[in-house]
């Protein structure tokens, strides 16, 4: 296999469209930030606050390629799964980067067979095979941007 190629071409379209939309979520959560946005009050520590939200997508895009690692028995990524939402903003772009890197490595041997062929429990209970977790990883930053642009168009 050639330096950069995947095996199995969905998985290098999702880890593409993954490390796309986690951008896209940051660019968005920014802009955000920047105009001092509220969220919507919530129990939920994690859209408690800006700085927990960002914490929260990050943190889930290190924990789903952690899960697959671990389904697949490959090297762990190791990468801080659950960021302290304070003062996270601080270095999110760094983290951000470190998590994007970390999806590049493990993911070019795995083939289709292997992404279909077994499912697995998630951390919250629900079955998944591995495909159907890369997609769950994409959708992830694609429906917090939404929240987040919806909140910036009502203000």
């Amino acid at each position: 296999m050639a330096p950069g190629s995947y095996e199995y071409g969905g998985a290098r379209a999702l880890v593409a469209l993954h490390a796309e939309h986690l951008r896209k979520f940051m660019e968005t959560w920014r802009r955000a930030d920047n105009q001092g946005l509220g969220l919507p009050a919530s129990a939920n520590p994690n859209y408690a606050s800006r700085e927990g939200l960002l914490a929260h997508v990050l943190g889930c895009a290190a924990r789903y390629l952690t899960w697959i690692c671990e389904k697949l028995e490959l090297p762990e990524p190791n990468l801080e799964e659950c960021p302290d939402p304070g003062g996270f903003a601080a270095r999110a772009d760094e983290y951000l980067e470190d998590v994007l890197a970390a999806w590049e490595r493990p993911l070019r041997g795995v083939t289709e067979e292997t992404a279909d062929s077994r499912v697995y429990e998630s951390w919250w209970g629900v079955p998944y095979c591995i495909d159907a977790m890369l997609e769950h990883a994409v959708m992830h930053p694609i429906r917090h941007t939404y929240q987040l642009e919806e909140l910036l168009v009502r203000r």
